[in-house]
């Protein structure tokens, strides 16, 4: 059950990062709003589209674990990995998409760093 916990963090990681985000593509880098909103109300609306993907995708890394061992039930602990991880993402997320010091392998690797340890915290 272990590993296949760990298979389906990383199927939902893919579903959420590379399907689901659509739009957020977009709207998490400064240089769209700029471009499409440059009104000065919207300087700090990739703030929210960052915030909003890394909570999702932090619910979707999640799901199995708090299916397969908690039924739903989750731990206080567990609170507190899906708020560190949509933290971590958020960053990483800023950090390639605006800020332009790490590629997307750089990016993908760190968010698959992050679901193994995160595995290993709650399964080992």
């Amino acid at each position: 059950m272990t590993y296949f916990i760990i298979l389906a963090m990383i199927f939902a990681h893919i579903v959420d990062d590379w399907v689901l985000q659509g739009k957020l593509a977009n709207f998490k880098q400064r240089s769209w709003w700029l471009e499409v909103a440059p009104d000065e109300l919207y300087k700090h609306d990739y703030i929210m589209a960052l915030v909003i993907h890394s909570m999702s995708w932090s619910f979707m890394i999640h799901l199995p674990l708090a299916w397969m061992l908690f039924g739903f039930e989750v731990p206080l602990a567990f609170v507190v990995s899906f708020v560190i991880n949509a933290a971590i993402h958020g960053v990483v997320d800023d950090l390639k998409a605006n800020r332009h010091k790490i590629n997307l392998v750089n990016d993908q690797l760190i968010h698959l760093a992050q679901i193994f340890v995160t595995a290993a915290c709650f399964l080992f």
